[in-house]
């Protein structure tokens, strides 16, 4: 009875709200329509409606998918301080790093399918029914790793708001048990990303041992950046308190993470140009074009500019603590790593191909609009779970004995 209620309770919450709430909801209702309606359209004719083709076979689509596995990865910079170290701080808002996990896992998953030329053979990665190919297939494990981060991530804030709800009180130990795994599993489902990427021997340009650490690096810049501006339209919008201790915790993290990021950006840029060899051919066409072709080029310094924009803002205290230029700075960030993860590393790998073809590749409007329409979902889920979760936490909603 209780459980049904807390359901209803919840479900009742997502459902009420000002015109500005409304107004968010209805533009994210009509993107994700946009994105279904348009996928369909791909869906009929096929992947030749995108911008992708024999040479580059991975666009847009895994571009938002190797971004989004990192902002699921860190959520756990703030489940680290909250259960490993009992920041109460910490405590107040891992409800919403959780639940930013479970809508980056769900946009993975629907990024996977969509790029797929028939996903309704997806079948064929389900164990017994089909050849899961477990252990040796490195897609498997990405699949198995991204399902059991996102359970994890349901149960956990769920099994606590519940609780909360019911005005029990929760296992401690229970919690601080899956905290545990949660915090190595963040850590291994980017690492397994990066492997899918460095196990391509043909790509030499993702071929190198430093990929997984620098996915976890650019990971903890964007997540915990994006967890910024999430907290940042909280507080404006809702009566929820925030410590100002757990955002300048998140703000050093996102700051020493650009740190390290640009660092092994600049090692790469010296192993690749100083002495050039045939291999730097997916470097040299990335940051100075190949044979006059140069898509990519202002992709990639609009990432740099952004990322050293944003560290510059980070790294000077006064700018770091001032909530305006924070958010600027953790916005830049956000974007920056996402070109740079996205357009700046996943379809330079294929240009030029091992057999030297060079073919550009830009994002159609059909990549976009499904794109959106993949991100107003998660955004839609994210949104819906703070509402639900908020007057929980704030113990304004509790279960009513009839």
């Amino acid at each position: 009875m209780v459980f049904f209620s807390f359901i209803r309770d919840s479900i009742k919450e997502v459902l009420t709200g000002g015109k500005v709430y409304w107004t968010w909801m209805i533009a994210l209702v009509f993107f994700a329509f946009l994105g279904l309606f348009t996928y369909v359209g791909q869906f009929q004719v096929g992947l030749i409606k995108t911008g992708m083709s024999d040479q580059v076979s991975w666009g847009l689509y895994v571009a938002n998918f190797t971004y989004l596995v990192g902002m699921a990865a860190a959520a756990v910079m703030i489940v680290i301080p909250a259960y490993i170290f009992h920041q109460e701080s910490a405590k107040r808002v891992v409800i919403i790093g959780e639940g930013l996990a479970v809508a980056a896992t769900i946009m993975c998953v629907l990024f996977v399918t969509v790029d797929m030329g028939r996903p309704d053979r997806i079948w064929h990665l389900l164990p017994v029914i089909g050849l899961f190919n477990f252990p040796y297939s490195l897609l498997t494990w990405d699949v198995a790793v991204l399902q059991g981060y996102m359970l994890l991530n349901l149960l956990v804030p769920g099994y606590i708001l519940y609780h909360r709800y019911a005005g029990k009180s929760y296992n401690h130990k229970f919690v601080f048990f899956l905290a545990i795994i949660s915090m190595f599993w963040a850590f291994s489902i980017h690492t397994v990303t990066a492997f899918l990427f460095s196990s391509n021997t043909a790509r030499p340009f993702w071929h190198i041992s430093l990929l997984a650490p620098k996915f976890i690096a650019s990971a903890f810049t964007a997540g915990p950046a994006f967890i910024i501006i999430a907290f940042r339209i909280i507080k404006i919008r809702t009566t929820f308190d925030i410590p100002d201790k757990i955002i300048n915790l998140l703000a050093l993290i996102v700051t020493v993470s650009m740190q390290i990021n640009l660092f092994m950006l600049g090692a790469e840029l010296f192993t690749e140009f100083y002495s050039e060899t045939a291999h730097s051919a997916h470097a040299h066409y990335l940051f100075f074009g190949l044979k006059g072709l140069n898509g990519l080029v202002p992709w990639i310094y609009a990432a740099i500019i952004l990322n050293v924009g944003a560290v510059i803002l980070l790294m000077v205290h006064k700018t770091r603590t001032n909530t305006n230029t924070l958010t600027i700075a953790c916005v830049m960030a956000a974007v920056g790593v996402w070109i740079e993860k996205g357009m700046g590393f996943v379809v330079p790998g294929f240009i030029p191909t091992p057999l030297g073809e060079i073919q550009e590749y830009l994002p159609t409007l059909t990549e976009v609009k499904v794109s959106l329409g993949v991100w107003a979902i998660g955004l839609l889920v994210f949104t819906a779970l703070v509402k639900a979760a908020i007057p929980i936490e704030d113990e304004k909603l509790r279960y009513q004995k009839p």
